[in-house]
């Protein structure tokens, strides 16, 4: 039996949302497509550049990604830094370390402008290292964030119960409650004239000098810009499928004593990934939060890699209780660097954020921030950097081809694998499976009380076919990370179509 609620800290301590759905059409000067960290950051500097602004949210704003995240603030991103400087150039590195400063620091002075309680701490981040190859890459990541303009120093003591072999420090980095923080921003930009719409979805997109945007009840929005912040692009005509690799990761979060806090932001690129920080919890406690595990929607065993983490966090921190355990995605761009700008080379009022690669929190804001930049007519220095129509060959085609190939061998080899069952009657309570039934490929899930919910296995995104995530109730998507309940609703894009019934 794993252990914690299987639920979000941040969804748990802050109350529900209740804006509307969009009831009817509407005009207004930009509209927003996604209601998380990315989506409610630039709605909130639009409007305070005096745009009238209006965000479609297909569930409740700041519960997909964003809701599920672990909350960091830091412009030290692993092992960032040495392969910009390697596959792009130092001027790279230089803006790209600038620019995620400058998104940490924003959270920090909007908190203050607004007033905001939502649990701030300035601390160091460190990325740590245990093996000695590990360790090589940290000290060349130190002197790249060090020549980046960074304050990065090699260091061989942390704040962490265990010895490291080596790790970089960065100071003037932060940890908060990401929720309290973007439902004041929701409020403070709805005060200002701002409209928040929820269930909500977006599912047509015609552009020109005008845009229209069509809503899954069949309302428009018309806009001279749309901005399209949904994690994951629910429109393909850029292609970015071809360039975004789904990742998903588990999070164990664990009450400890307030005296062992380690006092920082700490990751790994050892044992899959491990990264930790804290909260502020009950008296005398910090809420330890720890993440790692991570595995291609629909192709990992979650409850094992959930084991796995829960026991490293135990044996690193013997006095850990774990109150809650979830999960979060993200998406990889194949070079590395998020895609924040133009949607594609013919755009000119279609602008789009995705990719941030595990870093959502630091490369939201800075979305919000480059985003009301570009459409204000007033591009940054590090524009080009984050730029979506960039392809640099060299630098991407290694990663696009394994991507493709993994696609291609999942589109063709999941059409003629055999299911580990061989009829519905197989399928225990609890449980969903694959099933093929006169040709056809059936996602089947047995609730607790044996009634059978029957809906085709094709993801509506692309058609590739659909597994069973048992840990979570949910079926994935192993091409590009879209996810189902088990009545077919989607949870997660790029799809925007439910699972069809199966008759």
């Amino acid at each position: 039996m794993l252990a914690g609620t299987q639920e979000s800290y941040w969804i748990e301590s802050t109350a529900p949302t209740a804006y509307p759905r969009l009831a009817g059409d509407l005009d207004t000067d930009v509209v927003v497509i996604g209601g998380g960290i990315a989506g409610l950051c630039t709605a909130w500097e639009l409007t305070q550049a005096g745009h009238r602004v209006a965000l479609l949210e297909a569930d409740r704003i700041a519960t997909g990604v964003t809701g599920y995240t672990t909350a960091k603030l830091s412009v030290l991103h692993t092992l960032v830094y040495d392969r910009i400087r390697s596959s792009f150039d130092q001027v790279s590195a230089r803006q790209y370390a600038r620019s995620q400063q400058a998104a940490v620091d924003r959270v920090a002075e909007v908190a203050g402008r607004l007033g905001v309680d939502c649990e701030l701490e300035r601390l160091p981040a460190y990325t740590w290292a245990e093996s000695e190859d590990t360790l090589e890459q940290v000290r060349a990541e130190a002197d790249a964030a060090a020549a980046a303009g960074l304050p990065a120093t090699f260091v061989t003591e942390t704040g962490l119960p265990f010895p490291v072999a080596g790790a970089i420090r960065v100071d003037g980095q932060a940890q908060f409650h990401p929720r309290k923080y973007l439902l004041a921003l929701a409020d403070d930009l709805t005060r200002a004239g701002g409209r928040v719409f929820e269930r909500t979805r977006a599912t047509g997109l015609d552009e020109g000098e005008t845009c229209t945007v069509t809503t899954e009840a069949g309302h428009t929005v018309t806009a001279r810009h749309v901005v399209i912040a949904t994690h994951y692009p629910v429109f393909d005509r850029a292609l970015l499928f071809t360039r975004l690799e789904p990742r998903r990761e588990l999070v164990v979060a664990a009450a400890i004593p307030a005296e062992q806090d380690p006092r920082g932001t700490f990751i790994t690129p050892d044992h899959h990934t491990r990264s930790v920080r804290t909260a502020p919890y009950r008296a005398g406690e910090r809420l330890l939060i720890v993440t790692g595990e991570h595995f291609t929607p629909g192709s990992g065993d979650a409850a094992e890699h959930w084991q796995r983490l829960a026991d490293w966090t135990r044996e690193r921190f013997p006095d850990a209780r774990i109150v809650y355990r979830w999960a979060t995605q993200d998406n990889s761009t194949t070079d590395r660097i998020p895609f924040i700008g133009r949607f594609h080379p013919g755009a000119d009022n279609v602008y789009v954020a995705t990719g941030f690669g595990g870093w959502g929190m630091s490369s939201g804001v800075l979305s919000g921030q480059l985003l009301a930049a570009l459409i204000g007519g007033d591009a940054p220095e590090w524009a080009g950097l984050y730029d979506p129509r960039r392809l640099g060959l060299l630098r991407e085609a290694g990663s696009m081809l394994k991507l493709q190939a993994g696609v291609a061998g999942h589109f063709v080899g999941d059409r003629v694998r055999s299911s580990h069952v061989d009829t519905i009657d197989d399928i225990a309570p609890g449980s969903g499976a694959v099933v093929r039934i006169r040709g056809q490929q059936c996602a089947a899930y047995r609730d607790a009380a044996g009634e059978v919910h029957a809906r085709s296995a094709r993801c509506t995104h692309l058609g590739c076919i659909v597994s069973f995530n048992e840990a979570e109730t949910a079926w994935e998507c192993p091409c590009h990370g879209s996810r189902f309940d088990v009545d077919g609703a989607v949870l997660q894009g790029p799809a925007i179509s439910p699972l069809p019934p199966f008759e």
